[in-house]
């Protein structure tokens, strides 16, 4: 097994995640199998109890996981399942070494961090590199491993100690490290400055790591002589030192790697024998599709975490590889469900003014999950509006069941219709807590993970968008659900349940007869999206948003996933457009996360 390490320096959000996916994507595209690893320093066991103001989304693998965000990225770009034990956090570590403690497995000795935490760590890195996760048997031939944080971190030291002595541990020939840093442009001199990553290089060097290769983030390519001050002060070979420069979408950052021969570099320090060119058309087409498109398509997501786009990352992902496949370049308008709500109006009526502008112009509204009450009546009003007035409506997890709620209040005159988790006394809980949930115990007791859904309803547009399958398999994560009770009622007044569980009593899709595009589910089909083989539920909702549903319905998923149109061509659009247009002459990274960041990876 070979091994590439990925650290960051200088500041957090560099891009250490798209890196190690792109390397990923390099080296796969030479033919190499390739597995990943994220180590988060953090104490928490896993990412299932955190804010996503605080940490961004929690990705779901299809063995239940709640994970970090990066783990989306390499499945993404990699098209692999990993498992939850592919992300390492601190937690994970000291539970599972005094579990041992406790068991008696260190009897006699004093428990410490050296030897006894970096051995649990270098074990459980050589243990879970081993796991196929690419569908085929037998370990990959390297595995990525991305060390979260900015090297100096106080938390991250156990996992710098132990990755010191993993390096050894499996010889240099079987070791990479690639330390990604920053390389400023200070706007009063108007140079790179290459000092910050000096500093970065030499804390890595004195805590036991020496970097093969330097990948720079800068905004522009580095100049040579830059390069060659890189060289001469952090002891790293010329054509070793990479610039990884803002680009317009983050899947050019593997081209980038590419045109600068970083598998060859790869390839030198693990002793790999790549002979051949990445085989990397098919990215390169997707890359510079994603560019040149101009007609755009506008979704309002009303959610409650709209200040931090990571909270809702796998979705935008989602509704970017649909958008690509139906040619249109995608602009999200990003709603506070808060401010849709009447009490704003009185209190910020410029803001009330702006949401309710923004869900009126737009072509398609989705309602991703969440939890708890704040902003859930803005949602009711989202559903409500998008209901009445044939907009197109997806709703994800929470957005299902606000659809039922909104549908129970407005169609069946259940006025106080609501979700026992926000009125655990209501008179009509038409969405209600599971019977095997927990409320005492928070981490890890939710529905998670892949589970299986069966259409009852053989021509719904659901079942159709997913080739007309007796059932799927989509990963889940909530605590709360349907009413089964209720069901037969809602059915009568014209909604219509057309997937279910096993069981059948557990409601997964939902869908509103007689209108557009109307669908609600369960479970999370953003997390299964890829580059070039959209979610086909994302697809069908963008589809509808650009009118086009008709002709993806009619041709089927995989080939509307090869694009219906290009989307070069203004003059003829049968989506609609409101507003002054402005957004849609932005770069598209900057439409999708337009919170006044600039370019993100």
């Amino acid at each position: 097994m070979k091994y590439v390490l990925v650290t960051g320096g200088v500041v957090s959000g560099l891009g250490k995640g798209v890196t190690a996916s792109s390397v990923g994507v390099l080296l796969n595209a030479c033919g190499l199998r390739v597995t990943s690893i994220k180590i988060d320093p953090y104490l928490n066991t896993d990412a299932g109890t955190m804010s996503p103001f605080e940490h961004g989304e929690v990705f779901v693998l299809d063995d239940g996981g709640e994970v970090d965000l990066d783990l989306g990225n390499y499945e993404r770009f990699l098209d692999i399942k990993l498992t939850r034990d592919n992300n390492i956090t601190t937690g994970k570590i000291y539970q599972s070494v005094i579990d041992k403690e406790r068991r008696g497995d260190y009897l006699g000795k004093t428990v410490q961090v050296v030897p006894h935490i970096t051995d649990a760590i270098q074990d459980w890195i050589e243990r879970v590199a081993a796991i196929p996760v690419d569908g085929k048997e037998g370990p990959a031939d390297v595995c990525v491993i991305e060390l979260g944080g900015t090297i100096g971190d106080i938390e991250s030291m156990p996992f710098i100690e132990a990755l010191g002595q993993f390096s050894y541990r499996v010889g240099s020939g079987n070791f990479c490290l690639i330390h990604v840093s920053l390389v400023p442009v200070l706007n009063v001199v108007g140079e790179q400055k290459t000092k910050p990553t000096q500093h970065s290089v030499k804390g890595l060097r004195s805590l036991g790591l020496m970097p093969n290769i330097l990948a720079c983030r800068s905004t522009a390519e580095l100049e040579e002589n830059v390069k060659r001050k890189l060289c001469q002060f952090c002891h790293v070979p010329e054509e070793n030192i990479l610039t990884l420069y803002d680009v317009s979408n983050i899947w050019h950052v593997p081209l980038l790697l590419k045109d600068q021969k970083a598998h060859e570099a790869i390839s030198k320090v693990l002793n790999l024998g790549i002979t051949s060119e990445p085989h990397l058309s098919e990215w390169t087409s997707r890359a510079e599709l994603c560019d040149m498109l101009q007609e755009s398509v506008r979704i309002a997501m009303v959610g409650k975490y709209t200040g931090l786009s990571d909270s809702y990352l796998s979705v935008l992902k989602a509704l970017l590889h649909g958008s690509v496949a139906c040619g249109r370049k995608l602009c999200v308008d990003w709603v506070p469900s808060s401010d849709l709500e009447d009490a704003t109006a009185t209190e910020n009526p410029d803001a009330y003014r702006k949401a309710w502008s923004l869900l009126k112009g737009a072509d398609g509204v989705l309602v991703p999950g969440g939890f708890g009450d704040r902003g859930v009546q803005g949602k009711i009003l989202a559903a409500k509006y998008a209901r009445e007035n044939k907009v197109p409506y997806f709703g994800i997890c929470l957005g299902m069941q606000i659809a039922v709620i909104e549908f129970s209040r407005s169609i069946i005159g259940w006025k106080d219709a609501n979700s026992t988790e926000f009125e655990p006394n209501t008179k009509n809980p038409c969405v209600i807590f599971m019977p095997e949930g927990s409320k005492t115990q928070m981490g890890g007791t939710m529905r998670l993970g892949s589970r299986r859904t069966y259409f009852h309803v053989a021509d719904c547009k659901s079942a159709k968008l997913y080739g007309n399958k007796s059932f799927i398999d989509e990963r889940h994560r909530h605590r709360y659900e349907v009413n089964p009770d209720m069901v037969e009622k809602l059915e009568e007044a014209g909604l219509s349940f057309t997937g279910k569980d096993e069981s059948g009593r557990r409601m997964e899709i939902v869908e509103l007869l007689g209108h557009p595009f109307f669908i609600g589910v369960q479970f999370h089909p953003e997390f299964k999206s890829r580059p070039g083989k959209p979610s086909p539920l994302f697809l069908g909702f963008i589809a509808a948003a650009c009118g086009q549903l008709d002709a993806v319905l009619r041709k089927g998923v995989g080939k509307a996933a090869n694009g219906i149109g290009n989307g070069t061509n203004k003059s003829s659009s049968s989506s609609r457009h409101y507003g002054n247009g402005n957004k849609a002459t932005r770069p598209l990274v900057d439409i999708i996360y337009s919170n006044g960041n600039g370019v993100h990876y």
